[in-house]
């Protein structure tokens, strides 16, 4: 099959979050398995890009209303993906990706861009894969616009919501400003969304199929409770509707290869698992290396449920452990990591930022790794710590309830982590303490972590889930 993936952001290119990394890396696996895949990517200013040799194809020319605007495009081939980078110094010469007052108008030159470069280049695919909103309007204008013609009268939409809280809203009138739409689109209800017209509904009532990031979250999705106002529109599609959890990339989070850490170790070779966390534990002045540890590395937002991580922590530092947390975000969170810090600083170390060696040396010297999010719709965190043998510590929402075997005192031939339901401090706690007993044990801990070393987080079989969902179509 031929698929063309259409997103914001993508590795190696551009990257804000797990977005970039599920783009790049399902794209590498579905390339193994037999298919020509593309993608393409607004060309970005915040990077300079000249370690790849990118190729200028041609220009296209982008009519958005009474703005006239030409997107330049460039090709380059990396892993066997052939990437489409639309270039276009005016919407993406900028300091950053997203969190501009013009957003909307942005995506909506890169989605017309995607159509005319599609058209003018005579690009031929079977399978149009979209992520999020910011290119929801494309399935929407291209089967408006262009549905007789050959290049598009057979191809498939497939829709990918990684996150539901960012919805494309916009003013309905821009649906005849930049799309040159017919505004009853909007007064019929295929794009209106609470009183404003919504480019990521759009894409539901349109596509062939509709995917999320697990399948737990699929049926979040579906509730009131967890769907951000999405349950009545997708209860709608939801024969059309279904989970697929994400995967990473075996040879970038690879204990035994990997460049970063101190040792390198397999789940046949855990001492050398042990010296990671005693080199760390020294590096970042904690007293006790040898103590238990448990890492964080996280976005500090009020969705990863830092309130949990600062109650367990606090639990497992009274109880001799220490904690490494990396990560930046809300003001009031990093200050309360420094306060932790303050009240135990034999125990804790903290980065605020982002370090990726000192992530994949976190993940590597962990014995434990908190999650407790508020709401997970996959989450990759808890995969790159079972990969490296760092037991997952989470609460069973979304995909951290389809990837992590919760250890219940008796399934210790599958469990590979510990969990809780409910959203409670006192639960975190529990749980904590659980765990740290368990840790006196070498062998039920040793047994865990050979599980979650042996837990397949790869994209192969996901891969294989969207190839078979795509060849039903």
């Amino acid at each position: 099959m031929k698929i063309l993936m259409v997103a914001s952001e993508g590795v190696p290119f551009s990257k804000t979050g797990g977005l970039a990394d599920v783009v790049y890396s399902l794209s590498k696996e579905e390339v193994k398995l037999g298919h020509e895949v593309s993608v393409i990517l607004p060309l970005y200013g915040v990077k300079l890009h000249s370690e790849y040799e990118l190729k200028f194809i041609g220009a296209v020319a982008v009519p958005l209303g009474w703005r006239q605007q030409v997107a330049r495009i460039f090709t380059a081939e990396i892993d066997g993906i052939n990437y489409y980078l639309v270039e276009n110094e005016y919407y993406f010469g900028r300091d950053g990706i997203y969190g501009y007052y013009d957003d909307m108008e942005r995506f909506a030159f890169f989605t017309i861009a995607v159509r005319n470069m599609i058209s003018e280049l005579k690009l031929q695919f079977d399978i149009i894969h979209l992520h999020d909103w910011q290119a929801g309007m494309l399935p929407v204008i291209i089967k408006e616009q262009n549905s007789r013609e050959k290049l598009f009268k057979n191809v498939k939409f497939v829709l990918t919501i990684h996150n539901p809280a960012f919805q494309g809203m916009f003013d309905p009138n821009l649906i005849v400003d930049f799309y040159e739409l017919p505004y009853s689109l909007y007064e019929s209800g295929q794009v209106r969304f609470r009183d404003k017209a919504s480019s990521l509904k759009a894409a539901i009532m349109v596509v062939d199929k509709i995917t999320t990031v697990s399948p737990t979250h699929a049926k979040e999705l579906l509730t009131r409770e967890g769907s951000k106002g999405l349950d009545d529109v997708l209860i709608l599609r939801q024969n059309d509707f279904s989970g697929i959890v994400n995967g990473i990339d075996n040879e970038e989070f690879n204990p035994s290869k990997d460049s970063h850490i101190f040792k390198k170790f397999t789940a046949k070779t855990l001492k050398n698992k042990a010296v990671n966390k005693v080199d760390l534990a020294k590096r970042l002045g904690l007293k006790n290396a040898e103590a238990p540890l448990f890492g964080i590395v996280t976005r500090l937002t009020w969705q990863k449920g830092i309130d949990l991580f600062l109650a367990g922590a606090r639990e497992a530092l009274s109880r001799g452990a220490n904690v490494v947390a990396l990560g930046s975000g809300e003001y009031g969170l990093e200050q309360s990591l420094e306060q932790l810090r303050a009240d135990y600083p034999d125990q804790v170390a903290i980065y605020i930022g982002y370090n990726n060696s000192l992530a994949h040396q976190i993940y590597a010297a962990s014995d434990f790794f908190m999650m407790p999010s508020l709401f997970e719709p996959c989450g990759i965190g808890q995969l790159i710590a079972m990969r490296y043998g760092s037991l997952p510590v989470v609460r069973r929402t979304g995909g951290l309830k389809d990837t992590v075997n919760i250890f219940d005192g008796h399934n210790i031939d599958i469990a590979t982590g510990y969990g809780f339901d409910e959203y409670d401090e006192y639960w975190m706690r529990l749980t904590v303490n659980f765990a740290l007993e368990n840790f006196k044990n070498k062998a039920v801990h040793e047994q865990l972590v050979v599980n979650a070393m042996n837990y397949d987080v790869s994209w192969k079989k996901s891969a294989k889930q969207y190839i078979n969902l795509f060849k039903k179509l």
